[in-house]
């Protein structure tokens, strides 16, 4: 038998192309039919309607919880919710774990509370935490009481801890075996169990207080003599997390050691649960896309065919403070219009200026942002970090400010219009430098994303000044 080899995002995408066009097709049979004129005709609408969607609704029970949420964030908040409609009830929660925050509140919005908890039923604790803090706090503490009481301890367990923490993501399905028995016992321990916990590259060594005491990887299991003890075998330097860990620096340390899964402690070195590399690589997805956003100045994660009215206001902020900025770089040049009037190739030149500095700036606040995510800044390295780019900044501005300055020379034929330009260059390269480095650093230590509103301030200032610096030198020299 042949088999057809199809990318993951090929297939994905035609899954998406599928239901557009059986979406497309319903809304076409449906509008002819509600036009004609003919016997019963309610009963045949209805027919019809159902006709139309059994099929949408057969290739939705085909798909992956993770392909539909695509499909559902792709897709009009119309078209999203005939489609939602659509999805079986046993699928309901994992599909509101894929999808992003935005679209998952447009979907709980059109369920009950009777529909809620029988989405979220089907998920395991660890995920009904995940989703907890979007559900209205009665339907959390129904769900709580429908729960079994192992389940509802590590509800509140996971519920206990920041969304940035550890604790709030760990996974509480874990096979537990003790180090004083031969691995004969723990294989057939194994056999036990239907399947195993997803994710189960190692098993985790404790003693009858839950004491982890080290790890038994699974390729060593399967390879060393049956008649040998556990704690012969084991591994103890084990890479452990603790609840109140930040899962971004979690994240780093499973890229770091190549883990599939992680033991999670508390203060006492109890076993509480354990990370695996799915949720890591979900951390790692949040993450990158919170500092997207956050470089463009969007409060939060936006949901594509939201209404006109909230997408404007996700992205008020800093187009407020655009406007203030903007209003200070033009009283920069209203300072300076006596200088402008009178050498009117300024106005030509000094846009060149402060596009070249926020450019430059940008790289510069690029790479400490990669650096700080990284945790490889530390107080000790940061001013020998400030040299460098200054310096960077400087060669950079005498280099490329000499190249526009022999272009304006030639341009203007005036030799000082030329000096002007390779001063003002290397002047505000350096601004911008210092900015690129000063803003991430100051919102890191501020506890805030590193890239919180990074381009937006550096845009302004390298503006401000590069006119300032430009318009300032020219007034001092030029007239």
């Amino acid at each position: 038998m042949n088999v057809t080899e199809q990318k993951p995002q090929e297939s994905l995408q035609e899954n998406l192309h599928q239901v557009q066009r059986l979406l497309h097709r319903h809304k076409l049979v449906e509008g002819l039919v509600h036009k004609q004129d003919m016997p019963k005709h309610e009963l045949v609408e209805t027919l019809v309607h159902r006709q139309n969607l059994t099929e949408l609704q057969n290739k939705l029970a085909q798909l992956h919880p993770a392909d539909v949420a695509h499909i559902l964030e792709a897709l009009p908040l119309e078209d999203r919710l005939t489609v939602w409609e659509l999805v079986k009830t046993d699928s309901e929660g994992d599909i509101l774990l894929e999808v992003s925050d935005a679209v998952r509140e447009t979907l709980l919005a059109t369920m009950d509370s009777d529909e809620i908890i029988a989405a979220a039923e089907t998920l395991d604790a660890d995920e009904i935490a995940d989703l907890a803090q979007d559900l209205p706090r009665e339907v959390v503490h129904e769900l709580m009481d429908s729960l079994e009481e192992e389940e509802r301890e590590q509800l509140q367990s996971a519920l206990s801890y920041d969304e940035d923490q550890v604790g709030s993501v760990m996974d509480f399905e874990m096979v537990t075996i003790r180090e004083d028995v031969t691995l004969e016992v723990v294989l057939r321990y194994l056999r036990r169990f239907d399947e195993l916990p997803n994710h189960t590259d190692k098993l985790f060594v404790v003693d009858k207080d839950e004491t982890l005491k080290g790890l038994l990887h699974l390729k060593t299991l399967l390879v060393s003599d049956p008649e040998c003890m556990v704690n012969d075998v084991m591994a103890t330097d084990v890479v452990t997390f603790y609840g109140t860990d930040d899962t971004g620096e979690a994240a780093q340390a499973f890229e770091r050691y190549d883990l599939v899964s992680a033991p999670v402690i508390d203060s006492q070195h109890k076993l509480i649960g354990r990370l695996t590399v799915d949720m890591m690589v979900d951390v790692i997805r949040e993450e990158s896309e919170s500092e997207v956003l956050n470089l463009a100045g969007l409060r939060e994660e936006e949901d594509l065919f939201s209404s006109v009215w909230k997408s404007a206001q996700n992205r008020w902020p800093w187009l407020a403070l655009n406007l203030c900025t903007a209003f200070l770089a033009s009283r920069v040049i209203g300072a300076f219009e006596g200088t402008i009037a009178q050498i009117v190739a300024l106005a030509a030149l000094m846009p060149i200026v402060s596009g070249i500095g926020g450019n430059t700036g940008t790289q510069t606040s690029t790479l400490i942002i990669r650096s700080l995510a990284l945790g490889q800044i530390t107080s000790g390295t940061a001013s020998r970090l400030i040299v460098k780019e200054s310096g960077i900044a400087l060669l950079n501005g005498v280099v490329w400010g000499s190249v526009l300055g022999v272009i304006a020379w030639l341009l203007y034929k005036k030799l000082s219009i030329g000096l002007l330009m390779m001063a003002a260059m290397a002047l505000n390269l350096q601004v911008a430098a210092l900015v690129g480095i000063m803003v991430p650093m100051t919102m890191h230590k501020l506890g805030r994303d590193p890239a919180f509103g990074s381009s937006v301030l550096l845009t302004a200032t390298t503006d401000s000044m590069g006119f300032f610096i430009f318009l300032g030198l020219a007034t001092l020299f030029l007239l």
